[in-house]
């Protein structure tokens, strides 16, 4: 029967959308079936999934009545699919762990990576030894038995705008980490299956003896990734002017491998079915290479797809055969679309399906006006400017950068000689495009759109992109997509709302403070990682507090208020003020006599305003008076020079008292008679802070503890949480309740929420 359905089912599709292909549209109704059971999380966010299959199974039924049993089949199968990749496996700590040299990163004596557990993949770490890396590197595949290890659920994201590594890692079928105390290691013999991971690793070291930008852009090509963090700069340059699809993301340079081995063939003189086999041949060892990239894997499937398609004369058109290829990669990975990765690059193809007739200019505004609620949703920031540096970069990387970067592979080995040739060249584009994105030219911090007007603009720029030439109604739609994005950018740049957040920054301190309307931002520390050891690791506050304020539309501080010297308060000093304008810096007197302090911001003194502290000072504002009630005397910056403020919101007073101590405390409450409604505990809960005659005198309404998981130091102290209990004093801690904030509108009232637990008063 499904064969028979399948024989039948040869549409010739001609670009009208209102009558889709089967394909197509089956397709459409199969990526429902999986966002449903594996992404919808709300109630609100299942009845849209619902709606949006119920309008897709529908037509289908409507317009392809006789392909009712090859629907169900396929709508069937892959929710089935669906639901047993949603459905966690037992993880138990028995039997070894199977580990490849190329999925294992070494670092100063300790290992990370992935490796397989029975029949789980799971993220592994620990400490190495001697032999380690001498078996790995020589066996490339192999068992670590008698350990002793725990195991940990992948952390999702604690802060709005910060990248969720759980999500990305059940993507590739991974739930769980896996810490390794101790272990032994043995090598494991290499079965035919194992050869790819040793060509993978042989690669990685191949391209490891080319220079810098050589090896980036060879592994980037080749492997799909960059785990180098010297091109991070690069990447963020790609980023920002709209051309990361350039590299592995998009798969769109599997075209160019194609015409490339064809060009090769032909001057061989070899026959189109040679020719054929090759590529297939070559795309399906890259796929493995490429670790199953989805940009990569999804234009290889077109081509496998299109060959058989032409072998056995079947005119299928092209909007029918992104279908089929969409089906055929929620077979074999329905956790596909978890990746926004992968979603940009068949919207990509989509979108050229789409605007096929369109002139060159006219398509890439389309499909930058496509792939626009997917940037802002994952992203928060887009270049208005992309079409015009496509148009500058595009043919540079497709005519010098791309076949420069084949011509090194092939020939380095042989010649190591031309990887000094080749970088000067590679070098010039990068520092081209490193000086284009630094200006920040066209580039827009918009802020985050939810899920549903995410939804919302991408079927109104669908509509509009396919919509007959009725140009009263396009230029009605055009209007109201316009006053759509103007309007998402006024509530999130001129928001109702003001706000104190808790940003969970782990063991440390940063706090965001805003007003309404025309909003005024603040920020008290921005956190920073304590290193412990050798190992020093790159700023947290790159993945959490920049996301978090780009995810708000915000790229500028009206000021920055430092506690005190220490880095789990002000380490992330540098790295904000290298990507955030910042108008002042307030901090306590004598700080700037810490040489500590000054090399922070040495680089910076010319761009920001120092402003020097102690109580009885204000800082007025329009909005919100800062008040200093700490330090009396001027100091190095230590915890008991804390800089302490007191303000009022909405008629709700504040305090912050950094990292200052109990003396600190007494000395505050002898020179002033505060109370308070709010207050962010001293020392993040150390038994050293928060005096219990302070707190008492402070009658808080509810405190705030910011706090590391698992700190080495044991904060919040059980003796302090006691005597908050005592005292009858509630808390939200940001280790249980991750960012915590505190909103506040004229029309509303005040609210607070935690990112964890949602409503928390």
């Amino acid at each position: 029967m499904v064969k028979r359905l399948l024989k039948n089912s040869k549409i010739n599709w001609r670009s009208s959308f209102y009558a889709p292909g089967f394909y197509l549209l089956l397709s459409l109704g199969c990526i429902s079936v999986t966002f449903i059971i594996l992404q919808m999380i709300t109630f609100s966010q299942v009845i849209v999934g619902i709606i949006f299959l119920s309008f897709f199974f529908l037509l289908l039924i409507y317009k392809f009545s006789e392909y009712r049993p090859l629907i169900f089949l396929f709508l069937g199968l892959v929710g089935i699919v669906s639901f047993v990749y949603q459905k966690p496996k037992e993880l138990n700590l028995e039997g070894p762990i199977q580990i490849y040299s190329d999925q294992i990163q070494i670092k100063d004596n300790f290992f990370y990576g992935e490796g397989k557990l029975g029949k789980n993949k799971v993220l592994i770490s620990g400490s190495i030894d001697n032999s380690f890396e001498k078996k790995l590197n020589k066996y490339h595949t192999c068992y670590l038995m008698d350990y002793r290890a725990k195991i940990e659920q992948i952390m999702p994201a604690t802060n709005s705008g910060e990248f969720d590594y759980q999500k990305y890692y059940r993507s590739k079928k991974i739930r769980e980490r896996v810490k390794l105390e101790n272990y032994q290691i043995y090598p494991k013999k290499i079965t035919i299956f194992d050869y790819i991971h040793v060509l993978r690793k042989n690669l990685m070291n191949y391209f490891e003896k080319m220079p810098s930008l050589t090896k980036f852009f060879a592994s980037e090509m080749v492997l799909a990734q960059n785990p180098s963090p010297d091109n991070k700069v690069l990447l963020n340059s790609y980023r920002d002017l709209g051309i990361i699809h350039l590299l592995s993301i998009s798969g769109l340079h599997v075209s160019l491998y194609i015409l490339g081995i064809m060009w090769f063939g032909t001057i061989l003189k070899r026959t189109e079915e040679e020719v054929t086999i090759f590529c297939i041949a070559f795309l399906t060892i890259e796929i493995l290479l490429a670790n199953f990239q989805a940009g990569f894997v999804r234009a290889s499937l077109s081509y496998f797809w299109s060959i058989f398609f032409k072998r056995k004369k079947m005119r299928v058109s092209s909007g029918d055969k992104l279908g089929i290829v969409v089906l055929t990669h929620l077979l074999f990975n329905p956790l596909l679309f978890l990746n926004s990765g992968a979603i940009l690059s068949y919207l990509l193809v989509f979108g050229l399906e789409i605007t096929q007739n369109f002139k060159n200019i006219k398509q890439n505004l389309a499909l930058n006006l496509l792939i626009t609620p997917i940037l802002l949703h994952s992203f928060y920031r887009i270049n208005i400017l992309t079409i015009i540096y496509n148009f500058l970069i595009v043919p540079i990387f497709n005519f010098v950068l791309l076949p420069l970067t084949f011509i090194v592979i092939f020939l380095f080995w042989l010649l190591p000689a031309i990887g000094k040739v080749s970088e000067p060249i590679f070098k010039v584009v990068a520092d081209i495009t490193n000086f284009i994105a630094d200006k920040q030219l066209g580039l827009v911090t918009f802020g985050q759109i939810n899920w549903f007007q995410t939804i919302f603009l991408l079927v109104i720029t669908i509509t509009l992109i396919i919509l007959p030439k009725i140009k009263i109604k396009k230029l009605k739609l055009r209007f109201f997509l316009v006053g759509t994005y103007v309007s998402l950018f006024c509530l999130i740049h001129f928001p109702f709302k003001g706000q104190v957040s808790f940003i969970d920054v782990g063991q440390g301190d940063s706090i965001l403070i805003t007003t309404p309307f025309n909003r005024k931002t603040y920020l008290i520390d921005t956190g920073g990682k304590l290193n412990f050891g050798k190992r020093k690791s790159q700023p947290q506050l790159n993945r959490i507090t920049i996301p978090y304020l780009y995810s708000q539309g915000i790229n500028h501080l009206d000021g920055v208020f430092l506690s005190h010297q220490d880095a789990d308060h002000i380490g992330d000093l540098t790295a904000l003020l290298d990507q955030i304008s910042v108008d002042k810096l307030y901090f306590a007197k004598g700080l700037t006599e810490n040489q500590s302090f000054m090399k922070r911001i040495n680089n910076h003194v010319n761009d920001v305003q120092l402003v020097p502290l102690l109580a009885g000072d204000e800082v007025k504002t329009k909005n919100i008076n800062f008040e200093v009630v700490y330090p009396f005397e001027p100091g190095l910056g230590k915890n008991e020079d804390s800089l302490s403020l007191t303000f009022k919101l909405a008629n709700k007073r504040w305090l912050f008292t950094g990292d200052l101590g109990r003396d600190g405390e007494k000395e505050i409450l002898s020179h002033y008679n505060l109370h308070v409604d709010y207050f962010k505990l001293g020392h993040h809960g150390s038994k050293t802070s928060s005096d219990p005659e302070f707190l008492k005198q402070l009658d808080p309404h509810l405190v705030f503890i910011s706090s590391g998981r698992n700190n080495r130091f044991g904060h919040p102290h059980q003796e302090t949480l006691k005597t908050l209990k005592d005292l009858s004093i509630p808390y939200l801690n940001t280790q249980d309740s991750g960012t915590i904030t505190w909103t506040y509108s004229p029309f509303q009232g005040e609210a607070i929420t935690t990112f964890y637990k949602g409503n928390a008063k």
